[in-house]
């Protein structure tokens, strides 16, 4: 009896790690002396984040904050998708940053197609918003990982159920 093994590829975060990682930065901005009379915002909804303040050198610092609090907890900086630079009231300036979760069609076509490609004994299969990769043998699956996790996709990648 051959038993086939399997795993999927998704695009998501850990949302808890993102509100964390959005608490820390509002502690930072709130405490670093050229950030303190700003009056920042930085607002977490379902799919975006909010940043309101003063200038374009404070929205840079910002980010600065925002990014190296998210890789401290293991967020991949490819879930930001940063908007324009709109103007707010008051000589204030809003932005915002679209977070990416899930697959797109396109992506998902190209994984498959290079898995197709560069091991044969693989199959790649697309469900929904993840990629399923199975094979008869986990190192051939071990491969598959290594190879997606060097290619540069403009999404980060997670391999979960593997099976």
């Amino acid at each position: 009896m051959a038993t086939t093994y399997s795993f999927d590829v998704v695009s998501e975060f850990d949302r808890q790690e993102l509100v964390n990682a959005i608490d820390q930065t509002m502690r930072t901005i709130n405490s670093r002396y050229d950030l303190k009379d700003t009056q920042t915002t930085v607002e977490l909804s379902d799919d975006f984040i909010t940043i309101q303040t003063a200038s374009e050198m404070t929205l840079t610092a910002v980010h600065d904050t925002l990014q190296a609090k998210a890789t401290k907890r293991d967020l991949s900086l490819k879930i930001f998708d940063y908007g324009p630079i709109e103007s707010a009231s008051g000589n204030r300036i809003r932005q915002k940053i679209t977070l990416k979760k899930g697959i797109s069609q396109e992506i998902a076509k190209q994984i498959s197609k290079q898995i197709r490609d560069e091991c044969k004994k693989v199959q790649a299969s697309i469900q929904g918003d993840a990629v399923r990769v199975s094979a008869k043998d986990k190192d051939d699956l071990q491969m598959v990982i290594q190879l997606l996790k060097q290619s540069d996709y403009p999404v980060a990648l997670q391999f979960t159920n593997y099976r």
